[in-house]
């Protein structure tokens, strides 16, 4: 990406019809482009002040529209560049002919995450808080957005400075040791240095094992519900999520192609699927529901495998249950309104006393009436659940960030290993070399240009 003075013109805000829109611009040329627009306007636009101004096309003076526009000057932006945002009235046509009169005034159409690229390029924030930017656009709970906006306001940064620091000053004694071939380190020094190592190899694995938790709360999961036809799937669908979303009828087969859905469950995002009933069929498009039924049970983090405690079990719920315990799962019986018992294991059990081995993996509800729905929310989390999910503390949640934590853990292992076994000091700082350079990865200190490419890739227009 080039992060050169050119400007660069964007929607900032989603595209769509709204009551304000805001055209954002960055580069030298931002505020000729903004003042051209409003020629009208003959005072000066202030820095940090909004100034209500009559856009007009420059080519044929053409009033366009009423608008409030904003002075950011280099380096006190966003960017660190001079930005200028233009709130318009949020018609997708008009805002349409205000990011093409900035184009024909010789900005560029600006790429995914290039503002925030320019910010990194600037100094305005690190890389981890750049990233943190689009976590927080892409929240879709308060827990995921409350661990952005501590990363956004250098928490990353904060808990691995003194680790960088730490290593830092281990490479300095050993580079110095360097220029006195002739002399080993003194073994006390030997072992301070071990003793740091580890140290500092702990606390980058404990910071790394918070990424379950973290990540958890950031993606979520996904689970998806399977059983024979009618046992209540679709049912349980729209019950968990609150709402009439799939077609419930008594005609087995109704459900043939999956349905996926969002909702939450502590925090947590649950990406929900309802299948198609799994059985033989000869219908073409009933078999192609059920094929793919099969491969969203492959797919998921959980699978609810839902049963009828008002029937017999068959051979089919049985295959099912068999399919499903090569994963994590749990069992939803279902239809105990129906049924005179509340009793569990009973019920577990009803058919085929086999499955009572799966009792902690059952939980009785209703679809229905709602009964157990609780008993089942937290069901689908528990095998997930962590110590640090209830933790108000930071969390890692990218998996760059993980991977890179793992990498530095390993580097500094080698290095206390190869120190263990005496070798040259060469050696032990080729891997505490690589660990402060994946450290400096996370914050963009040493990362590549291809990498900066792809994570500014995921971001959106606009920011």
């Amino acid at each position: 990406m080039d992060v050169s003075g050119n400007t660069i013109v964007a929607l900032a805000t989603p595209a769509g019809r709204s009551g304000i829109g805001v055209v954002r611009l960055s580069g030298d040329g931002a505020l000729e482009a903004a003042a051209k627009l409003a020629d009208s306007y003959r005072g000066e636009f202030l820095p940090r002040k909004a100034t209500l101004v009559e856009l007009r096309d420059p080519h044929d003076n053409a009033a366009i529209d009423k608008a409030l526009v904003t002075y950011f000057k280099a380096p006190h932006s966003f960017t660190g560049e001079d930005v200028v945002e233009i709130s318009c009235h949020g018609s997708p046509v008009l805002l349409r002919q205000v990011i093409d009169l900035c184009l024909a005034l010789g900005c560029r159409a600006a790429e995914a995450g290039e503002f925030t690229l320019r910010a990194l390029a600037h100094g305005q924030l690190d890389l981890a808080e750049a990233e943190a930017i689009r976590d927080l656009i892409d929240a879709q709970t308060n827990a995921a957005a409350r661990q952005a906006v501590r990363q956004l306001g250098g928490a990353m940064s904060r808990l691995l400075q003194p680790l960088k620091d730490e290593l830092l000053n281990i490479i300095v004694v050993l580079e110095s040791a360097l220029e006195f071939v002739e002399d080993d380190l003194p073994e006390s020094q030997s072992a301070e240095i071990a003793h740091s190592l580890k140290d500092i190899a702990a606390k980058t694995l404990e910071f790394a094992d918070t990424y379950k938790a973290g990540h958890l709360i950031r993606d979520g999961l996904s689970a998806t519900i399977v059983g024979r036809p009618n046992v209540g799937k679709s049912s349980l669908f729209n019950r968990l999520l609150g709402t009439e979303r799939a077609i419930v009828t008594d005609i087995a087969g109704t459900t043939r192609d999956q349905l996926n859905e969002r909702f939450t469950i502590r925090d947590i995002p649950i990406h929900l699927v309802d299948t198609a009933g799994l059985r033989e069929t000869e219908d073409t498009v009933e078999r192609i529901g059920v094929e793919r039924a099969r491969g969203a049970m492959a797919d998921a983090d959980l699978v609810i495998v839902v049963l009828d405690a008002h029937e017999s079990l068959t051979e089919e719920d049985r295959e099912i249950v068999r399919s499903a315990e090569k994963q994590n799962f749990i069992i939803a019986l279902n239809k105990i309104d129906k049924h005179p018992s509340r009793d569990i294991d009973r019920l577990a059990s009803a058919g085929d006393p086999s499955l009572s081995k799966f009792r902690e993996r059952t939980v009785a509800i209703s679809a229905k009436t709602g009964e157990g729905l609780d008993d089942l929310r937290e069901a689908i989390i528990r095998p997930f659940a962590t110590n640090e999910l209830s933790s108000s503390g930071f969390l890692v949640t990218d998996a760059r960030h993980y991977d890179l934590l793992m990498r530095t853990h390993d580097e500094i292992r080698a290095s206390l290993d190869a120190l263990g076994e005496n070798r040259s000091e060469e050696i032990v700082l080729i891997g505490l070399h690589n660990a402060l350079r994946y450290l400096g990865e996370i914050t963009g200190e040493t990362t590549t240009e291809d990498m900066l490419t792809r994570i500014f890739a995921t971001f959106c227009i606009g920011k």
